[in-house]
């Protein structure tokens, strides 16, 4: 945003990958509202870079511009640019103040994570009733949460490359887990699956898009499989993206190794969305790095009841850091940070 005076000049937003960086947007609306930036203060979330590469750098046009001053919600994480762009502006005799505001880091809080890891970021989505169960049988599917909640979860949807769920819950719930409404991006929307022992079937509607797509909107589905199992999966390779992680004897699937091969296909977040198991994994071997908690108000314990979590030992996983507590149609939303958590 830039403003003089107490009026805002211009404004804008980075719209996707390729395109035009903030600043040079709302410079740009302020040319074609006749507005003069010389002399005005440029409000940024993020540093501005100071690098060519798919986009010229924001510093050097807010320098052209005239820019008085600049105000640096927070500073760029990529090692490679070092505070450049801040730098570059003082050179030029820009004041620039650094605000370190904490909104701003929210909205870097996954490229931040990705842009020095070899592996995505992790977001975990899970739902359960307040007594700490998904269903009161296995088999037997719920909904958990209501509409709001439901809506929102096809927002975090959007927010990610791609979303993620266990063989187990592809087999039980058959989900197709699209975005709503079907769009095409200019980084295609990434459904995976996480296959421990064996495939999925191939009728499965998450190995198809939906009839009502446009085209190109969804890649071929990712099933991520056991190097050592790979026979087992060479039918399903005919309708599906299988990866291999692991050692070529691996009979278990090795989730860090699987994480990498999805960053190495450019899948830099990924929402998963379990089941109890896959979450379980995913939080004993520290791969989540934030975590999303659903809960309804119902309960489902019985005999057969299906906890949140299973099939890993959890004792011992600190370093959660809570920060956000909110009620979300009739059900409540746990958020914690979990970044202190990873191994690396």
């Amino acid at each position: 945003m830039i403003v003089r005076d107490g009026v805002t000049l211009g404004e804008g937003w980075h719209h996707r990958r390729g395109e035009a960086h903030a600043e040079v947007e709302a410079l740009r609306d302020a040319h074609e509202r006749g507005n003069d930036t010389r002399g005005a203060t440029a409000f940024v979330s993020l540093e501005p870079c100071d690098h060519h590469g798919r986009t010229p750098p924001c510093s050097q046009a807010l320098i052209a511009a005239g820019v008085a001053r600049v105000v640096v919600g927070a500073l760029d994480p990529n090692p490679k640019t070092a505070q450049a762009g801040v730098r570059r502006l003082r050179e030029a005799g820009i004041a620039v103040e650094l605000a370190d505001d904490a909104g701003a880091r929210d909205l870097i809080e996954r490229f931040s994570w990705t842009i020095v890891h070899d592996r995505p970021y992790v977001t975990l989505k899970m739902a359960m009733s307040l007594d700490g169960f998904v269903t009161s049988a296995p088999g037997i599917r719920h909904q958990l949460t209501g509409a709001a909640a439901q809506n929102r979860v096809r927002d975090l949807r959007i927010q990610h490359d791609a979303v993620m769920v266990g063989a187990g819950t592809v087999r039980i719930d058959d989900p197709l887990l699209t975005v709503r409404p079907h769009a095409s991006r200019q980084k295609p929307y990434q459904r995976v699956v996480v296959c421990e022992h064996e495939p999925i079937p191939i009728a499965a509607r998450i190995l198809q898009p939906p009839v009502d797509a446009p085209p190109g909107a969804y890649p071929p589905t990712i099933v991520l499989a056991p190097a050592g199992a790979r026979a087992a999966f060479a039918e399903l390779a005919a309708h599906a993206d299988v990866l291999f992680a692991g050692a070529n004897d691996d009979t278990e699937l090795d989730l860090a190794a699987a994480l990498r091969a999805l960053r190495a296909r450019d899948v830099v977040s990924v929402l998963c969305e379990g089941g109890p198991t896959l979450a379980g994994r995913l939080l004993a071997a520290r791969l989540v790095q934030r975590a999303l908690w659903f809960v309804a108000p119902v309960f489902l314990r019985s005999d057969g009841a299906v906890p949140v979590l299973a099939g890993a030992d959890l004792a011992g996983l600190d370093g959660w850091h809570f920060d956000g507590l909110e009620a979300v149609g009739d059900d409540m939303l746990i958020s914690a940070d979990l970044t202190t958590c990873s191994p690396d």
